[in-house]
């Protein structure tokens, strides 16, 4: 296994109410329980509020060796200050993703506000964003993108807290939220991801913003 975190999965089941043309209905229903932590995000992240997707979030060993993995275009202190990057690089690129560029996601942390950087998400919790990566791709996916820009993903409370307009309840904190940009009009891509989740694809936040979209998996349905 890659992680010791890493759960096990139930096996696949057909569902008659989803049979789209890339197997939208093909996944059984998936479910995280997410344990309580110490950090801020923890405050409105329940488990009765768990990830629930129906595409599964599983490890590749097909992914690339670490040697093989370009990050020397991150800035360097960012780099000394994040030890896990090669292992979450290497977590990221297993979910073989096939419109999500891993690198993008790692870029989306890479930022800082003033002198404060943000940083890459607790070990524990790299599997709740590769449940909203799945369904990021699968609605890409769906909707013949070949490409989706990743704005935003993990935001630690201290980032969060400086960005303009980001909510102190966030669900970037809990890192189960992203912000994307397709190559059309983000109020197709916030039509698309909403038809999609009431079809069963998952159950989550969707916001449609002028110029990029908001898509996460907290559990719950709730659209701004």
């Amino acid at each position: 296994m890659f992680s010791p975190e890493e759960p096990t999965f139930p096996t696949p089941e057909k569902t008659s109410n989803l049979s789209r043309r890339h197997a939208l209905g093909g996944l059984g229903l998936v479910s995280l329980g997410l344990a309580a932590t110490t950090t801020p995000a923890a405050a409105f992240l329940s488990l009765s509020q768990s990830p629930k997707v129906n595409v599964r979030t599983s490890e590749s060993r097909n992914a690339p060796a670490a040697g093989r993995i370009d990050l020397s275009d991150l800035p360097e202190e960012w780099v000394r200050n994040n030890t896990s990057l090669v292992e979450y690089t290497r977590y990221l690129y297993s979910l073989k993703l096939k419109q999500v560029c891993p690198k993008q996601v790692i870029e989306a942390h890479a930022k800082k506000k003033g002198e404060l950087w943000n940083v890459l998400p607790p070990k524990a919790w790299w599997v709740r964003m590769g449940y909203t990566l799945r369904v990021v791709d699968r609605i890409a996916l769906e909707m013949g993108v070949r490409e989706v820009e990743v704005i935003s993903a993990y935001r630690s409370p201290a980032y969060n807290a400086r960005c303009a307009g980001a909510k102190r309840g966030s669900w970037h904190q809990a890192n189960v939220a992203t912000d994307v940009k397709f190559p059309v009009k983000a109020s197709q891509v916030t039509a698309s991801a909403r038809h999609l989740r009431n079809l069963g694809l998952f159950k989550g936040g969707i916001g449609g913003y002028w110029n990029f979209t908001h898509i996460d998996t907290r559990g719950q349905n709730i659209n701004w």
